[in-house]
């Protein structure tokens, strides 16, 4: 349900151990937000991020175990989080893996198994959590898609072609919900520095956790369904969309 003041109350983020879940969560907790769920693979989410929640103004954040992987636990998963926390105000989608394509062209399995985490096993998480928005009448569902889906590269194919799908997916799945009460919204971040990208170079207009989760913020005071972080790769994807597919093809990784 919402507060007091209209604004969030109670929040749920798959993959709680993601660098910008987390910092979307945190700005959602200082706007006041108060009930946090925190599912991530294993069950136990990292004591340092529960503390920071905590000291933030959480006043319930628990651990709920999530695999992206195991689509026939995922209804059962969000009827968990809903006896748990109520109503779901916001729910974070951040599960995702970065790879090699170096890798992934070497073995075709660990390919696989990156597409489930990146797209195929959003699909049936996403349908369960939309039919609980669906039924709650309200709630927003922010999904964590990427720029790299926008146009594939052939420098990250394997990974820009399984965000593709999400944001299609994400995109589909919001028409869907119209005239329900619930939404979705569909965020395209940039190279975000984090753990994950550590040793990469930077690539064009890079951000970091905290701006993206500004954005999002933003965006969901806004009521925005699509939210690019740093907003000007709006802008540049519009015109790098045009390219010719010869010329694509040979910009740099």
């Amino acid at each position: 349900m919402k507060n007091a003041v209209g604004a969030v109350d109670t929040v749920l983020l798959l993959g709680g151990r993601s660098e910008i879940g987390l910092a979307i969560v945190r700005r959602l907790v200082e706007g006041g937000a108060r009930k946090v769920l925190l599912l991530v693979r294993g069950g136990e989410p990292d004591p340092e991020s529960v503390h920071r929640l905590e000291s933030a103004g959480a006043s319930l954040v628990e651990g709920l175990e999530f695999d992206v992987s195991r689509p026939d636990t995922h209804e059962a998963v969000v009827t968990a989080a809903v006896e748990r926390l109520g109503d779901l105000d916001v729910v974070i989608d951040a599960v995702g893996v970065l790879g090699s394509t170096a890798a992934y062209e070497k073995d075709p399995a660990l390919a696989a198994d990156s597409a489930v985490a990146n797209f195929a096993g959003h699909v049936g998480i996403g349908l369960a959590v939309a039919a609980r928005l669906r039924e709650q009448g309200h709630g927003t569902f922010v999904v964590l898609s990427s720029v790299a889906g926008v146009r594939v590269r052939r420098a990250n194919y394997v990974y820009g072609a399984a965000k593709a799908g999400l944001d299609g997916f994400a995109q589909g799945l919001g028409d869907a919900l119209s005239g329900s009460g619930a939404t979705v919204m569909v965020v395209r971040p940039g190279f975000v520095r984090t753990q994950m990208t550590a040793g990469m170079p930077d690539a064009p207009f890079p951000t970091g956790p905290e701006e993206v989760a500004q954005a999002v913020v933003t965006g969901l005071a806004q009521g925005r369904e699509t939210v690019w972080a740093p907003a000007k790769l709006a802008t540049v994807f519009g015109i790098l969309r045009l390219l010719p597919r010869a010329v694509w093809r040979r910009m740099p990784g």
